[in-house]
């Protein structure tokens, strides 16, 4: 490394005014990222650690965002003082940005080739058969399975994972001096994500590249970091080598986070508990069609013969990379999609039940998504928002029957009541999740798929929305399909594992057995990945 920073922060500062108000979100940090060096901002939601990295390419709203105090130094030069056709030199060039949900970044309308290729030939000049050509060679370097496929692709079609890397490739794509990763693995399996750290070491070695990484998670930071500087309330309380900061932290807040994560162990598995939700011979296939009839050519075994059993009281986890089929069985045994096989509900079979057979029952079998911003209407107050499917369920229920079910729901799950009037943009990643839980609560539902609900959080709300899950499990008997590439989360929740690979059952047991005696090369490596911050071994991880 360099002695002279090709980065360097100088009493920075961030203010946004609003309504009169100002707030400050940066409060006079200061750091710098030498050449070759990776440095991480590590710090919970609201902390100013994505604020911090769009400043240094000026992607705030300005206004009302501004500056009170503060240089960017980039190779001698102030971005801050840079216009806009300057920086617009640098952007996507020298500096190179990963952001951490990549479906708000891509282009809905344009395919996977389209977008690559179009940086290719804006800054690089690339013909349409050398873009190709490069394209498919970055989409292979970041992990996309059979790329000439994706080609054609659209973002919708993809994975949230197989969206992420592509983000990664449009970013790696003109070798950049320095690349923000904001919060870049954030939706990734625990693989996929070791696969990605390794990727990026690698190009930092190969191309002396530098990093600002942005994260919450402590074990990537420890794998990928050269340097920490860890933040809170906007102000960068403790820096340092990221060995002595994970050895010997010195603030209270560093050791907070050290401490935070999903702790306990659920009850070992009830045989005798009632079965809730039970799927034989599960098969969902996607046609692919080609020629100017649209003949279907071959299938896309998203869900290719699974058994599950989810009994009362108890939690199915079901784990595996992007692309696993996951979600689509969750989907599938929830009736949100068509599948083959028996699919078996409080003990009445609803495989062939039509959409309007299935309404009734959608009370007692509800769902909890990834992202709580995107599945909350952002023009419906907390109160409607619960109350909609207590309009739809139970209709006879008066306006004041309806407000005292949303405060009862918004007690249990740790909400104040009082914000009920408020809207989603002005609560926390954690607070929208309790509010999207409680959602679905309000119904009394029996069955419940959460499919990856905690993987946007930070870790110490992690823990809080686990224990939230866990006290309301007991306390209403609830059926859980856990969805997650978070194994630290499901071992923590869940009775029985299940760990999917290519819609197939790779291993399925208690969740002991799965965590501490894994029989499959898969399972390994998943757990090698997650518990351990190694790299899977390429050829488990990669076939």
């Amino acid at each position: 490394m360099s002695d002279t920073p090709l980065l360097s922060v100088r009493d920075l500062s961030v203010a946004f005014e609003q309504g009169g108000k100002t707030s400050m979100a940066v409060d006079h940090i200061s750091f710098d990222i030498a050449k070759g060096e990776t440095v991480a901002l590590v710090g919970e939601s609201g902390s100013g650690k994505s604020v911090s990295a769009l400043s240094v390419l000026k992607l705030l709203p300005y206004p009302p965002a501004s500056h009170p105090s503060g240089q960017i130094l980039f190779g001698g030069s102030d971005l801050i003082a840079k216009s806009e056709k300057q920086l617009r030199q640098v952007r996507g060039n020298k500096i190179t940005m990963i952001f951490q949900e990549p479906m708000t970044s891509l282009n809905p309308l344009h395919t996977i080739k389209r977008q690559v290729g179009e940086i290719l030939k804006l800054h690089q000049g690339l013909r349409d058969a050398a873009a190709r050509k490069r394209t498919l060679e970055l989409l292979h370097e970041v992990g996309i399975r059979e790329p000439e496929k994706r080609l054609q692709a659209y973002p919708h079609q993809l994975s949230g994972g197989q969206r992420q890397r592509v983000m990664i490739a449009m970013a790696l794509a003109n070798e950049p001096e320095l690349l923000i990763a904001d919060e870049p693995t954030t939706a990734l399996d625990v693989t996929v994500q070791a696969q990605i750290l390794e990727l990026l070491a690698r190009l930092k070695e190969k191309n002396g590249m530098s990093m600002l990484f942005i994260t919450h998670d402590l074990g990537i930071v420890r794998k990928i970091a050269d340097r920490v500087c860890v933040m809170t309330r906007g102000k960068i309380v403790e820096t340092g080598p990221t060995r002595e900061i994970f050895a010997n932290p010195q603030h209270e807040y560093t050791r907070h986070l050290l401490a935070a994560e999903p702790k306990g162990k659920p009850p070992k598995a009830d045989l005798s508990a009632e079965t809730v939700m039970q799927g034989e011979d599960i098969k969902v296939w996607f046609p692919i069609k080609q020629g100017f009839f649209r003949t279907t050519v071959d299938h896309v075994k998203a869900v290719d013969g699974i058994d599950v059993t989810v009994r009362a009281g108890q939690t199915l986890g079901v784990v595996g990379e992007s692309g696993s089929g996951k979600t689509t069985l969750g989907l599938a045994l929830s009736r949100m999609i068509s599948s083959e096989g028996k699919i078996h509900f409080n003990g009445r079979d609803i495989d062939r039940l039509s959409f309007n057979d299935m309404r009734p029952l959608r009370r007692e079998l509800q769902i909890v998504f990834q992202d709580p911003f995107g599945s909350l209407s952002p023009r419906m107050s907390v109160a409607e928002i619960i109350a909609e499917g207590l309009g739809i369920h139970e209709p006879k229920l008066t306006a004041r029957e309806r407000d005292k079910r949303v405060i009862d729901v918004l007690h249990e799950v740790g909400l104040d009541a009082e914000t009920r009037h408020r809207y989603p943009h002005e609560f926390s990643g954690g607070q929208r999740q309790r509010i999207a839980i409680a959602r679905a609560m309000v119904l009394n539902p029996r069955f419940v798929m959460l499919d990856e609900p905690t993987s946007a959080l930070d870790m110490s709300v992690q823990a809080q929305v686990v224990d939230l899950l866990r006290n309301l499990q007991a306390k209403h008997n609830l059926a859980y399909l856990f969805i997650s590439h978070d194994l630290k989360v499901v071992r923590a929740l869940a009775n029985d594992v299940i760990v999917m690979r290519n819609g197939r059952i790779v291993e399925y047991g208690p969740s002991e057995q799965i965590f501490e005696r894994p029989q499959s090369d898969y399972t390994k490596a998943l757990l090698s990945a997650a518990f351990r911050i190694e790299t899977a071994p390429a050829d488990v991880v990669s076939q």
